[in-house]
């Protein structure tokens, strides 16, 4: 998703007459978009804020005094810490949360134009993160850092509420496009000459647009002309039914994957986590994918170290690896969030423990994916 944002906020700084450099030292304005799903992403982020200090005038982009560099902090870590972000990092000018992105242009403009600038122009920050809805346009600049593939979002936010995801709280709640606008997008890509597509969403298969599910969203993308491959991410268990799987098989443009996040093998940890689903659900939903899509790639996300999470239950999630037989697997340990309700539980597994974990049933993974790998050379000679 923030791949697509990236693009997004490229596309409509490129349309105002701003050029990207691969140069970030010899850059005007330097923009970080921003992750808070996990704690790791977000130390990333202060420590890349720090490299990025003001080092004296540089030429300004549109009047004749110069000016010092430009910092803004866009995305989920500026909708979750807002205006603690400049207390934090005094040289940031400007927030934007993932809502109002194509405000950005604006505010780059307001802090770089002025026929008389005042000593104090630099000390001022902007902030802006009350956006509810992006408007339709800024997913039609035309932008795609990639020729031939493009990502199109097809729904914003989430109302899963899982225990540990701060999404819902820094994305709001989830909103459909509306599906001839994603079609309009796609179209426009395959204009350039893009054969290939993946539809975004935090939950895709929970988009719905008035009468317009995600399996039939799935099977009018199908029929674009000019397509010749597509592929969604990310599906959520409780969401996924049999009759995407009968569409996937069907289709003869959708790529036979699916990424289908487990999170834990425990069903104490994923009621904790509120999934609403258990580990019964979510083998046989395993097993009805494999059965109707016929030779289908599946992988997943796993969490370790949640809140409680005890050996046993560690155990049982290894033992769904062995079980399902993922190709592959993102596998992360437990960071608390901000807003979010696992946060208001002990997180009294040791990160010592948490890392014993995540290398084990990392080791385990690259075990199962080496020999998935052999399984397909064989059938494929």
């Amino acid at each position: 998703m923030n791949v697509r944002d990236s693009e997004v906020i490229c596309g409509l700084l490129k349309k105002e007459g701003y050029k990207i450099t691969d140069e970030p030292e010899r850059a005007d304005i330097i923009l970080l978009n921003t992750c808070s799903v996990r704690q790791h992403a977000e130390d990333k982020v202060w420590s890349e804020i720090g490299r990025y200090k003001s080092k004296g005038p540089l030429l300004p982009l549109r009047t004749n005094h110069p000016r010092p560099r430009i910092i803004g902090v866009i995305g989920c870590m500026a909708q979750n810490y807002k205006e603690k972000i400049f207390e934090r990092t005094p040289q940031v000018d400007f927030i934007v949360g993932p809502q109002d992105l194509h405000k950005i242009p604006e505010i780059i403009v307001n802090l770089t134009t002025s026929h008389i600038l005042p000593k104090n122009l630099f000390e001022k920050k902007i902030f802006e993160t009350d956006g509810e809805i992006r408007p339709e346009e800024i997913y039609h600049t035309g932008f795609y850092e990639d020729k031939r593939h493009a990502y199109v979002v097809i729904s914003e936010g989430c109302s899963n509420f899982c225990s540990y995801c701060v999404v819902p709280y820094v994305r709001g709640h989830l909103r459909s496009r509306n599906y001839k606008d994603i079609l309009r997008e796609i179209e426009e890509a395959v204009g350039e000459g893009i054969t290939k597509i993946t539809l975004l969403g935090q939950n895709v298969n929970a988009y719905q647009y008035k009468d317009i599910n995600f399996v039939r969203l799935v099977g009018v993308v199908n029929s674009v002309k000019g397509l010749k491959e597509f592929s969604f991410i990310t599906s959520h268990p409780k969401d996924t039914s049999l009759d995407l799987f009968k569409t996937m098989q069907e289709s003869e443009k959708i790529k036979k994957y699916l990424h289908l996040p487990v999170q834990s093998g425990c069903d104490r940890i994923l009621k904790l986590m509120n999934r609403g689903y258990n580990r019964k659900f979510y083998l046989d939903l395993v097993d009805n994918y494999r059965k109707i899509v016929k030779n289908a790639a599946l992988t997943t996300d796993i969490i370790v170290g949640f809140p409680s999470e005890t050996e046993d239950c560690f155990q049982e999630t290894c033992d769904l690896l062995k079980k399902v037989e993922f190709d592959s697997a993102f596998i992360f340990k437990y960071s608390p969030r901000p807003h979010t309700e696992a946060q208001r539980l002990a997180d009294d597994v040791e990160e010592t423990e948490k890392r014993r974990r995540h290398g084990l049933i990392l080791d385990l993974q690259k075990l199962i994916s080496k020999k998935k790998k052999s399984e397909t050379a064989i059938i494929n000679e």
